[in-house]
């Protein structure tokens, strides 16, 4: 495996339109089912791995409105996807979204492992804590965990997993057929974890694979997010609107991980990114400005506005009058922090609730659009700069997500940012990250020279 710093490349897909693209699906190009359509998704894949792209990221949630983007109306399971993706796959890492708020560590430990096994040790983990609200109707509960106690969940939820993961040593199944011995019952471990908000026993029933562990990823950008992604995060999905922006949440994300002691190298950040290309740069900027003028819809966006606030519905104000920013009490359910910074922009520049949603909904200059030559640069400029370890790129439009794949990808490798063939079999290998020692197994070591000194 080679020393040398490599860009990251990361594929996220909102199928037939996410947030911000509700007509997304008329797009001729793609099938207008294609967010439950299995041979689509492995399309994607091979093209990615094609590509030598690192991993394929699926997103999810656990609540819906009438109002929710396509995607979101009208998608598979994360993990039954990826499990059709391994097997139509040799080399990229397969990412599923699982929340932690509306799961159980056991269930969620047993899963992974089993992508992990049926990939060869390529899965990973999306850790997020949920801000839809609503979801907690779907469990059978009251009311949605409030911001600290999802974030303190989200904690001990995964370092749960993390111990079931270390469930068995590696060679812990013998599978001796002269000895009729299977197991080595001396390297199965249960957990017997009793905490805060979860008491499991173990042992989870399989066994380790060949990258030890999934891979954790995580997302947020409030203090509890960023905390949490310094503790557990091995690679951090974030957004990074400019390159000082981006810089600014890569030194703080490392420091932080430093300061829980961990190595910084050890945590990939990786925000996601859309990319426009055209043979001129003027050119790439029309498209850019015709695909994003093309979704536009003020009621759509004033709908979905509610989403961050925990679906709170905005069409009951005037619109002419100033933000409500008495909306952000049902943020403490929600996605917190963009509800925040949503009622700050219209606190800041005294924007009525229509200015605000204009805004937020206006077509934008994105940092990576222009010719093939003028995007490598600026990714290669972030990258160098260290504003990021790698880019998830935001797959729309088709042309686009071909261009970037045969115009951009070719130089970054020529430049030597970009692998040309696959360093591993595993996500951990490619990413460049430590396959983690099993605590057991580590134990066992640290006490052989004790024990040969007392003899």
């Amino acid at each position: 495996m080679s020393n040398t710093r490599q860009l990251k490349l990361g594929a996220v897909s909102h199928g037939v339109g996410g947030p911000g693209s509700p007509y997304l699906w008329l797009d001729e190009d793609f099938p207008a089912n294609a967010s439950v359509s299995v041979n689509w998704y492995i399309e994607l894949a091979r093209q990615a791995e094609a590509a030598k792209f690192d991993l394929m990221f699926i997103v999810d949630s656990q609540f819906i409105t009438a109002d929710s983007p396509p995607h979101y109306l009208n998608r598979f399971e994360p993990m039954t996807l990826l499990s059709a993706l391994a097997v139509s796959t040799e080399h990229i890492g397969l990412v599923a979204t699982m929340t932690t708020s509306y799961n159980d560590p056991f269930n969620v430990a047993r899963r992974l492992a089993s992508l992990d096994l049926i990939s060869g040790g390529r899965s990973g983990w999306n850790v997020v804590t949920s801000g839809d609200a609503g979801a907690a109707a779907n469990f059978s509960r009251g009311e949605h965990f409030d911001y600290d106690t999802r974030y303190a969940r989200g904690l001990e939820f995964v370092r749960v997993a993390q111990g079931l993961w270390d469930s068995y040593e590696h060679d812990a199944f013998p599978r001796d057929r002269q000895t009729r011995t299977f197991l080595d019952p001396d390297k199965q471990h249960a957990l017997n974890h009793v905490g805060e908000h979860f008491q499991v026993a173990g042992p989870l029933n399989i066994e380790r694979s060949p990258q030890g562990q999934p891979v954790i990823f995580q997302a947020g950008d409030s203090e509890q997010g960023r905390d949490l992604g310094a503790e557990i995060g091995e690679g951090i999905f974030t957004f990074a609107p400019s390159l000082e922006a981006g810089q600014a949440f890569y030194s703080d994300l490392k420091a932080r991980a430093v300061a829980k002691g961990r190595q910084p190298d050890e945590v990939l950040i990786m925000p996601a990114a859309s990319v426009f290309v055209g043979d001129t740069d003027a050119q790439a900027r029309e498209i850019e400005r015709d695909l994003q003028t093309r979704d536009r819809d003020f009621d759509r966006a004033l709908a979905e506005l509610g989403r961050p606030f925990a679906w709170h519905d905005f069409r009951q104000y005037d619109l002419d009058a100033p933000f409500p920013q008495a909306a952000l009490v049902h943020a403490e359910r929600g996605f917190r922090t963009g509800a925040e910074k949503i009622a700050k922009l219209a606190a800041d520049n005294g924007f009525t609730l229509r200015q605000t949603v204009e805004f937020i909904s206006s077509p934008r200059p994105t940092p990576f659009a222009g010719s093939p030559e003028t995007v490598a640069t600026e990714i290669q400029r972030w990258f160098e700069g260290r504003a990021f370890d790698g880019i998830n790129l935001l797959i729309d439009h088709p042309s686009q997500w071909k261009r970037f794949r045969e115009d951009i990808v070719p130089i970054l490798q020529d430049r030597g940012l970009v692998r040309t063939e696959y360093d591993s079999t595993t996500l951990r290998g490619n990413l460049g990250l430590p396959v983690p020692e099993n605590r057991y197994t580590a134990s066992r070591y640290a006490m052989a020279p004790a024990l040969s000194s007392a003899r």
